[in-house]
């Protein structure tokens, strides 16, 4: 049984092709976070922002500072949403241009405190580290919530179709998946307490603790 309104989740999809394996991996993660807040009794509406659509009027925001009505339709969706998908494939050992340039036209404060799953696609699980060096300092820098999972697919992780993806892969999802529900749930409406400002237990911890099995840690020894 669903409990209160639905959560909103944006998905943004940076990839060109079509098919596109960045689509594809974006939605498997959509999925399994609407399954496992499913399970929690959260309803999840879930709306995709295809970049490779909004491309021209992306370019001209940049140009011109003011957006077309199909791209603040976009960024509405994602600055409204209680959490954030953002996959883009990797070019150059970096997020793609088009995945920058839309993030470069949401406002600087817009993202504050939004929780955001991070995943990616290459041709080699060598490029794996952008995650890590290029995705989540840009957001750190957005003041968005990132969950410590973040997810790439190599082109190795898929078979025929884009289905069945590796073990690895598929668990990495789930574990990525559920790391977001969480935070989405305790968003202001969800079924857990908010987080207190505490002015010894670090914030980082408080979110731990909020996490399915976490236990509210005390304060460090010794204060």
């Amino acid at each position: 049984m669903s409990r209160g309104n639905p959560l909103k989740l944006a998905v943004v999809s940076a990839g060109l092709s079509v098919p596109s394996s960045t689509r594809l991996l974006a939605d498997r993660l959509a999925e399994a976070v609407s399954r496992q807040s499913a399970e929690d009794g959260r309803e999840v509406k879930t709306e995709f922002v295809e970049l490779r659509d909004l491309a021209v009027g992306i370019a001209n925001n940049l140009v011109t500072g003011f957006p077309a009505a199909t791209l603040a339709q976009a960024i509405e969706t994602v600055v409204e949403a209680d959490g954030l998908i953002a996959v883009t494939p990797i070019f150059s050992a970096s997020y793609s241009g088009l995945f920058k340039s839309f993030f470069d036209v949401i406002d600087r404060d817009a993202l504050t405190g939004k929780a955001v799953l991070i995943a990616a696609t290459g041709g080699s699980a060598r490029h794996a580290l952008a995650l890590e060096h290029a995705l989540r300092p840009l957001f750190a820098y957005l003041r968005a919530v990132v969950v410590p999972t973040a997810v790439f697919a190599a082109s190795e992780d898929w078979g025929g179709g884009g289905d069945p993806l590796t073990d690895a892969l598929t668990n990495r999802i789930d574990r990525s998946a559920g790391e977001l529900a969480g935070l989405m749930r305790d968003r202001p409406g969800g079924t857990r307490p908010a987080l207190d400002e505490d002015p010894v237990v670090p914030f980082e911890l408080q979110l731990a603790a909020l996490r399915p099995g976490g236990a509210r840690p005390g304060p460090p020894a010794g204060k």
